[in-house]
């Protein structure tokens, strides 16, 4: 019994991450209704960026937060030069960009940092107090990190004005110009966020599974499910979404399918979705009157 538990809260740890990722993905998708395929690949670069800073003897916290900022910058520019050409192009062009990117961001972390796989240190010391023999310091504050980054969106796009601006820009961009918002700049805004976010999953990611340009491979599809099963338009919905990917991995991956196949859960996840319901769990069924 004791071995299932600690599954279990390993599997909300790990979700944790996938939630975060899965976040970030979301908020890609209602600004640009595109998804992001480079999302995993950009979260890898800001991991290295991280660990770069911390080589040269920044402390981990002080790397954390600069990275944290470098990152939104990084996602910003990208939106601003890359994506925004793209607007009005069609949907397989946009889909071949998201692609190219991908495969940038992960040579350029090769030809910089190397492939070889690198140690990333945990904030969290192993004798915190908060450890226990079923979770480990590590896994707990990856689970804290993430919830506190999800009540800050949720504190920002329902308290503050700017959030309120970019919900509208997302949900009408068109009623959102009339009403003299720059739906640019928030798109921009909200890229820069999805890029923050996605830092923040990969320095949680990177002490478990060790930093290469490889690390966010299976990472990304396991939050694209997660989207997918809490609703690709629903923020609340992909973090629980994320949470529910981890748990049914870690316990199918361990007592099912075995290690090896546990990357198919995903796969299984995600087909299921699309066939049973597409929209998820708690996404939005828009009907078109023709």
């Amino acid at each position: 019994m004791d071995a299932f538990i600690h599954q279990l809260l390993a599997g909300l740890a790990t979700g944790g991450i996938y939630a975060s990722v899965a976040l970030a993905l979301v908020m890609i998708y209602q600004a640009t209704h595109h998804i992001n395929f480079a999302q995993g690949e950009m979260a890898m670069f800001s991991t290295f960026i991280a660990w770069s800073l911390m080589q040269a003897g920044l402390p981990y916290w002080a790397a954390f937060v600069a990275t944290v900022v470098l990152s939104f910058i990084l996602a910003a520019v990208v939106e601003f030069t890359v994506i925004r050409p793209m607007h009005d192009k069609p949907v397989l062009a946009v889909v071949v960009v998201f692609i190219g990117l991908l495969v940038i961001f992960h040579s350029l972390a090769g030809w910089l940092f190397g492939y070889t796989i690198k140690q990333f240190p945990s904030p969290f010391p192993s004798d915190a107090w908060f450890a226990s023999s079923l979770m480990s310091a590590h896994e707990v504050g990856a689970i804290f990190v993430t919830l506190c980054v999800v009540a800050l969106l949720f504190s920002f796009f329902r308290f503050t004005p700017l959030g309120l601006a970019m919900r509208a820009a997302a949900q009408n961009a068109a009623s959102s110009r009339l009403v003299g918002i720059n739906v640019g700049r928030m798109l921009m805004l909200g890229w820069g966020l999805a890029g923050a976010i996605g830092a923040v999953a990969g320095m949680m990611v990177a002490p478990v599974v060790f930093l290469d340009p490889h690390m966010m491979s299976g990472v990304l599809l396991y939050a694209f499910a997660g989207a997918l099963i809490g609703g690709i338009d629903n923020p609340v919905g992909a973090v629980l979404g994320g949470f529910i990917v981890g748990v049914l991995e870690n316990l199918i991956g361990t007592y099912v399918v075995g290690t090896e196949l546990k990357l198919s859960v995903a796969l299984v996840l995600i087909v299921g979705v699309l066939i049973v319901k597409p929209s998820g769990l708690m996404g939005r069924t828009i009907v078109t009157r023709v």
